[in-house]
């Protein structure tokens, strides 16, 4: 019986000490998940060369500074999504490169991002096409070349931004959208001109 119970205490102590190596590890992994997590916020606050990278087809937004990836978001896109925008009330979400050229606190769906649609290819297409005029590409092109608002009353369409409202479908008439707690990480995130790339 002393044999058994010297045993038992021994391995008592034994699990004791993996019990507790264990629960330190735990309590380690823990609590740098929790720092870096506060490190990466405490970095959105302070990027110095935001960008976003919007893939369509993944339903996916990046964000990026510089070529060093800081987070991704879930999204959702035009009723239309395939293909790239041509025309207002087409459904679609433009492909291309933009800017954010207004910040909206007062947006309708949360926050929003106003994205340079349409910019200078699709200035140059619509003209082609018979879709705007000269003196509407004309505008369309100063705009773009002094990084202001785009004329977004055209037939090329315009009011693409980048807002809240939710990700359950595919439900804007162009926009990108986002659940509205990221909305609003992103939005305190980057600045009027930042870069804005937007793929198949």
């Amino acid at each position: 019986m002393k044999m058994i119970s010297a045993d038992l205490r021994t391995f008592a102590g034994r699990f004791g000490r993996a019990f507790a190596t264990f629960g330190f590890v735990v309590v380690f992994l823990i609590a740098a998940v929790a720092f870096a997590a506060c490190a990466t916020k405490s970095e959105m606050q302070n990027l110095r060369q935001p960008r976003i990278v919007v893939k369509k087809r993944e339903r996916r937004l990046e964000l990026f500074d510089g070529d060093r990836l800081i987070r991704t978001y879930g999204i959702v896109l035009g009723f239309a999504p395939e293909g790239d925008k041509v025309q207002s009330g087409d459904g679609k979400t433009p492909e291309g490169e933009f800017y954010v050229f207004v910040k909206n606190d007062k947006s309708k769906y949360h926050l929003s991002l106003g994205l340079s649609y349409p910019g200078a290819e699709v200035a140059k297409r619509g003209l082609e096409s018979g879709l705007i005029n000269t003196d509407e590409r004309d505008a369309i092109l100063k705009a773009i070349g002094e990084k202001r608002m785009p004329p977004q009353n055209t037939a090329l369409g315009g009011e693409i931004y980048i807002h809240g409202g939710g990700t359950a479908k595919d439900w804007t008439w162009g926009c990108v959208a986002l659940e509205n707690p990221e909305m609003t990480e992103l939005y305190n995130a980057v600045p009027v001109g930042t870069r804005v790339t937007i793929l198949p």
